[in-house]
């Protein structure tokens, strides 16, 4: 008993250490509403994930949102894709980041979708292939885009960046990374004028503070926690969780979650964006809600 409690001094004694550290960074961002319906790698159960067609089947599915990740090539594009490879998603291989753009568009990226797991290719040699967040971002003028930085190339922030400006898109993106230097890189060189979302580090000294009832002591410099339902056999969405984000101004954006039930309890419970690889599905839960 003694022991327990001794975690739990401690615990608390951490996360208030942690909270004066996190009540440095105040938000700049733009914020706003943010659509429930985001759909995780575009409409990523019909068509070849992070593409354009992905993309276009998901907000004529309802989506009001795109989840998507990008990499930079070895000449500065920033692309959208989720792996450092090329691999599992084209008929190609190789790193991202050792391949030029021209080199990239060379590869099919319908060549190993199968809907359903195997016997059918309905997209292999229909020209798909991978686009760039320029591309993605003047295609669907109208529509949040969620962008995950997957990975650390020098200068990947800034690039980023100048893209989001350029496309005129700063007040209807969220970006994320899971690594914290990442984002931090990014919110220096944004000048925190671009909405971010909690790293990894951040969501876990968040989580812990509402289990403690802390959260109060914290600042967030972030507009959302991205998180999953559980992680490591411990759930993490719950209504205390939620409601400790929301009295921090805070959304929580829950993925990624498929099946009609999960959806419409976690809308129950009050979570304010769930990332789906079935845009169709949650846009059928959501109007039932409406009527």
């Amino acid at each position: 008993m003694r022991r327990k409690h001794f975690v739990l001094i401690s615990l608390a004694g951490l996360a208030c250490s942690v909270a004066l550290i996190l009540r440095k960074g105040r938000r700049k961002t733009v914020g706003g509403e943010w659509p429930v319906n985001l759909a995780h790698r575009g409409a990523s159960s019909l068509a070849p994930e992070n593409t354009i067609e992905a993309f276009r089947l998901a907000v004529e599915a309802g989506a009001g949102g795109l989840e998507l990740d990008v990499h930079m090539t070895r000449d500065g594009h920033i692309v959208v894709i989720h792996d450092a490879t090329v691999d599992r998603t084209t008929d190609g291989a190789g790193p991202v980041s050792e391949m030029t753009l021209d080199e990239l568009r060379g590869f099919d990226t319908g060549h190993n979708f199968s809907p359903d797991g195997g016997p059918s290719h309905p997209y292999r040699g229909r020209g798909v292939r991978v686009p760039t967040l320029e591309e993605v971002l003047r295609e669907f003028p109208g529509v949040a885009v969620n962008i995950d930085i997957k990975a650390g190339h020098p200068g990947i922030e800034a690039a980023v960046l100048g893209v989001l400006r350029d496309a005129d898109a700063l007040g209807r993106v969220l970006v994320v990374s899971t690594p914290h230097a990442t984002v931090k890189r990014f919110r220096k060189v944004s000048g925190g004028h671009v909405s971010t979302g909690a790293t990894k580090w951040e969501i876990g000294v968040f989580y812990l503070l509402s289990r403690l009832r802390l959260e109060r002591l914290v600042r967030p410099a972030y507009d959302a926690l991205q998180v999953p339902l559980r992680h490591r056999g411990i759930r993490v969405v719950s209504l205390r969780f939620i409601r400790a984000a929301h009295d921090r101004g805070v959304r929580v954006d829950v993925w990624t979650i498929n099946q009609a039930g999960e959806m419409r309890r976690l809308l129950d419970l009050g979570a304010d964006v769930i990332m789906t690889d079935r845009p169709a599905t949650l846009a059928e839960v959501l109007r039932e809600r409406e009527t």
